[in-house]
């Protein structure tokens, strides 16, 4: 196969599964260094160890293990995606939510500087890293960042980690993507709002929402690792070094409940929800990036607006419930998006 090698750390996980058929559909070679998945993972529903050159089971904190796996695979780019994602598992276990996405990334940038054949670098933290006053505008990429709970602090320090790395160290040319809430077909991760409410609407159980009035920047999962591949292109280009927000536009600022509302009609029958009544740790109620400089700079937008965002991911869900293939289901979308961007 021609294309360039991709190694995705955290390829195990929805984002990393997603990415590994996008990057195939492309005409690119992938490996991978990643825990095992979680039971029903769409990695293993969509067997996407098939897809893989390398596929290397083992903890980003381990350095040496990281190291190892760099010089076996010698990739072209490296797509770190590797981290511990959810914050109500960062305020049960704070520690481990810190060495995985601080030290991981650390072990990830020390690894690559010493392996020749990386060309690009890209890391990513989330739009959680900026400091949330609230504002219904989008934070920009040169706006403070600070953080509450301790997964997005934990990417906020994993943020300014490789802002500094880059400055002290010479190493291939690196960049940090700031991506937005993501939706997507197969993601059955806990405490996500869409794979909980179709957990509910498969068992014709009410869905229990945290915070229904909560905020959120909606994007399909495939326009998100569109805007990671555009940055990682943009690199290779001699370009694209630094910050991005990789996000929808504010027509895609959408509360969770008016998403449930949508999400509820369009899968049908008896699907309902309720507002959970166990008080929550807290969240941001309201959280939005700006990503016009991707927009400006690299000619990367959003293809798939909300709703139609959420309308593929519960079509998804509702044709594998039906029993189709959830590997051909993805690859038919996957084709789908990318006529769509060559239109």
């Amino acid at each position: 196969m021609t294309g360039r090698h991709y190694l995705v750390t955290g390829h195990t996980g929805f984002k990393g599964a997603w990415l590994t058929m996008l990057l195939r559909a492309q005409g690119h070679r992938v490996s991978g260094y990643a825990l095992d998945p979680i039971p029903g993972a769409l990695f293993t529903t969509a067997r996407v160890h098939e897809l893989l050159e390398a596929d290397i089971r083992a903890d980003v904190r381990d350095s040496g293990a990281v190291r190892r796996a760099m010089d076996a695979v010698r990739p072209d780019v490296v797509i770190h995606l590797a981290a511990q994602p959810i914050v109500r598992e960062s305020y049960r276990d704070p520690a481990g939510t810190v060495e995985t996405n601080v030290i991981g990334t650390m072990n990830v940038l020390e690894a690559s500087r010493f392996v020749d054949s990386v060309r690009a670098q890209l890391i990513i933290t989330t739009d959680k890293v900026y400091r949330n006053v609230g504002r219904v505008e989008g934070y920009r990429e040169d706006e403070a960042l600070g953080a509450a709970d301790p997964y997005s602090t934990s990417k906020a320090m994993a943020d300014l980690l490789v802002q500094s790395w880059v400055k002290s160290f010479d190493g291939p040319p690196t960049a940090v993507a700031r991506g937005g809430n993501v939706i997507g077909g197969g993601d059955n991760a806990s405490d996500r709002l869409l794979p909980d409410l179709i957990r509910a609407f498969a068992e014709s159980r009410t869905a229990q929402l945290r915070f229904p009035d909560a905020v959120r920047p909606w994007q399909h999962v495939l326009d998100c690792l569109d805007g990671y591949l555009t940055i990682a292109e943009a690199l290779l280009d001699g370009q694209g070094t630094g910050e991005w927000n990789i996000g929808p536009g504010a027509e895609s600022f959408v509360t969770v409940g008016a998403v449930a509302d949508h999400a509820m009609l369009r899968w049908g029958g008896a699907a309902v929800w309720e507002r959970e009544p166990v008080p929550q740790p807290a969240e941001a109620g309201l959280l939005a990036i700006d990503p016009d400089k991707a927009m400006r700079e690299l000619n990367w937008c959003s293809r798939l607006l909300y709703p139609e965002s959420l309308d593929w991911t519960v079509d998804w869900e509702r044709a594998v419930d039906a029993g189709e293939d959830p590997r051909a289901v993805s690859e038919s979308q996957i084709t789908q998006y990318i006529d769509r961007s060559n239109t």
